[in-house]
């Protein structure tokens, strides 16, 4: 790995089928970037044991009880300092972190969400996308700003809803894309080729008005 290579923090709060994404893609070296920590609100997380297997550096940060989210936050930024990473991905990380925390890492954040935003942000998009009866569904990669779930897309995998989809059957089969967007985003970044410019994503030095598309048929 280069010693100019980007430096990646990943963010998790549970399984971490995300960030194995990540790593296996750090591995077969299509990622362009050095994965140097993975942290966890939750200590039992099972990302935190992928991480250690693929010799990541690994944290807990835990919340205190009464724990202002400015106090959380604050402890996440120095558990991160320590491992100089230069993005930060969040992969299932389930805790809202404050506008003063993403100031620090404006441009260099991105977060995984499982619709295609701006439709449902927030929890249970998979129940929600059923109940409303819509055709499509999938997953968007986006910069992360301080307003949730809104920040700039980049990148978007989408399936149509099949007749007799549930709760279930939808997240298994958007965790397929899910897995192919994100690395592909983060390579990206990592490169140099994405950036966030004036609140509006560049790609390869051109506007993206529109995300990138990836269908999916499954």
């Amino acid at each position: 790995m280069s010693p100019r290579a980007a430096r990646v923090a990943v963010l998790i709060s549970g399984e971490g089928s995300n960030l194995q994404a990540l790593i296996d893609a750090a591995t077969a070296g299509t990622l362009g970037a050095e994965l140097v920590l993975v942290v966890s609100n939750r200590g039992a997380a099972r990302g935190l044991e992928r991480a250690r297997a693929a010799g990541i550096a690994t944290a807990h940060v835990a919340t205190a009880p009464g724990q202002t989210r400015a106090t959380y936050d604050e402890a996440l930024a120095t558990t991160l300092a320590a491992h100089a990473p230069t993005l930060i991905v969040l992969a299932g990380f389930m805790r809202i972190l404050g506008a003063a925390f993403i100031d620090r890492f404006a441009g260099r954040m991105l977060n995984i969400h499982p619709s295609l935003l701006p439709n449902y942000r927030g929890l249970d998009t998979h129940r929600r996308v059923l109940e409303a009866g819509d055709r499509w569904h999938g997953a968007t990669v986006h910069f992360v700003t301080a307003e949730l779930d809104a920040g700039p897309a980049i990148l978007q995998y989408r399936i149509p809803v099949q007749n007799g989809d549930t709760v279930e059957t939808l997240a298994q089969r958007i965790h397929v894309g899910e897995h192919i967007i994100l690395p592909r985003a983060v390579e990206w970044l990592a490169a140099g080729r994405l950036r966030l410019e004036h609140g509006s994503v560049m790609l390869d030095g051109r506007p993206l008005p529109q995300p990138v598309v990836v269908e999916g048929v499954t």
